[in-house]
């Protein structure tokens, strides 16, 4: 069977929860936000059980990336920006026991961001 080459080759990871739970996750885009276009939408499609797939948004406001380069004095790059909101990702699940029946959409906000890229040892 040929592959089509032009078809994106999505990477599927595995994350254990602090709660038992194992998820499989790849990065499906970004794009504006369809109800804020001064946010920017990160979709994952996950799975908690191999069967069902679903799709989960990280919103991260453009006033959040702007509040962080204010106070480190420089902005954030894409791969700085992908890393912190796929570190919130895998905090919901470690925080959100049914991910799927309530945590298909969470914003990130100026404390959260803080946290998570002081704990990359971004500055």
């Amino acid at each position: 069977m040929a592959t089509d080459s032009r078809l994106p080759l999505r990477r599927i990871k595995t994350y254990t929860s602090s709660q038992g739970y194992v998820y499989q996750y790849y990065f499906v885009g970004k794009r504006s936000a369809l109800n804020n276009p001064n946010t920017t939408e990160y979709i994952f499609d996950v799975s908690s059980d191999r069967k069902i797939t679903y799709a989960v948004s990280i919103f991260l406001p453009n006033q959040v990336l702007q509040q962080w380069a204010s106070v480190h004095g420089r902005s954030l790059n894409d791969a700085e920006q992908y890393g912190a909101v796929k570190l919130r990702l895998l905090k919901a699940f470690d925080e959100i026991e049914n991910v799927m029946a309530s945590g298909r959409t969470m914003a990130m906000d100026g404390k959260t961001m803080e946290e998570l890229l002081s704990g990359l040892g971004v500055e």
